[in-house]
């Protein structure tokens, strides 16, 4: 273990897989805020940690069977002459869901009612029905994940440790990203748009229609970048609406009085 880490190459492999697992992870983190919405603001942490904590056990889990979810890739039949696989099957599953629900939310944002006053039962259940939707979406996310792992570095403990530190540095920051997107509607809406175009990119892969993630995550961070400046241009027009606390020294009425040919000012000349 300690000659695996002596070797310069092998941190070079670590730092680069590390870096990815981060990027992959933030389809994970905006469906992990998007779900913890949905939670009383006492048990928030707990989802996170537990949404987090799932992802990271799913892809260790993953990487130590990595002989059968290799195995995932051959094909098992095929329709309509493209090879259906079990990672296509997840895929296609994981995307449908992702559509689902990301449209659901959607509805529920901008049609439904805020849920208030839980009792104790019912926010019980609310956080068994938001970890198990995470765990299952955690399969869907560390698939690929663990894939690409598997082709960058020939060591497993390189790629434990890579998920570890990534998981570690993604709790640090989920909790204020989510609530970051929670206090904005419209940043909690261009979120969930977010995840329908992932679920629509995964149903695709799962189809067999390769999509290239580049372009999908450029215009993810074009629209957020858009949405930040829209975000800061309103709280500057709010700042200064307040400070300027209105118009100054106004124009008195004018008011028309019908003997008299030219209107005459209220409060005189």
């Amino acid at each position: 273990m300690i000659e695996l880490f002596s070797d310069p190459q092998n941190w070079i492999a670590l730092a680069t897989l590390t870096a990815l697992e981060i990027v992959l992870g933030i389809d994970n983190i905006v469906f992990i805020a998007i779900l913890s919405d949905r939670v009383p603001a006492a048990k928030r942490a707990l989802a996170y940690r537990l949404g987090l904590g799932g992802a990271m056990f799913t892809r260790i889990g993953l990487l130590l069977t990595i002989s059968w979810v290799m195995g995932l890739v051959k094909p098992l039949f095929t329709v309509m002459g493209h090879d259906i696989s079990g990672r296509s099957l997840i895929l296609l599953a994981g995307g449908v869901f992702l559509i689902g629900k990301s449209a659901h939310e959607i509805y529920e944002k901008v049609e439904g009612d805020d849920e208030e006053h839980l009792g104790g039962a019912s926010q019980r259940s609310k956080l068994i029905s938001v970890i198990a939707q995470i765990m299952v979406l955690d399969i869907v996310f560390s698939l690929d994940s663990v894939i690409t792992a598997v082709g960058m570095v020939e060591h497993v403990p390189i790629m434990i440790t890579a998920i570890v530190i990534a998981i570690g540095v993604m709790l640090l920051f989920a909790q204020k990203v989510g609530e970051f997107v929670n206090t904005n509607p419209s940043m909690k809406i261009l979120a969930l748009s977010f995840l329908m175009l992932i679920g629509v990119m995964l149903t695709a892969e799962g189809m067999g229609q390769h999509m290239e993630k580049g372009y999908i995550y450029f215009a993810m961070g074009f629209a957020l970048l858009v949405e930040l400046l829209n975000l800061r241009f309103r709280k500057k027009h709010k700042k200064s609406h307040i400070r300027g606390g209105g118009p100054t020294n106004p124009k008195p009425p004018i008011v028309v009085d019908p003997d008299v040919a030219a209107p005459s000012i209220v409060g005189g000349v």
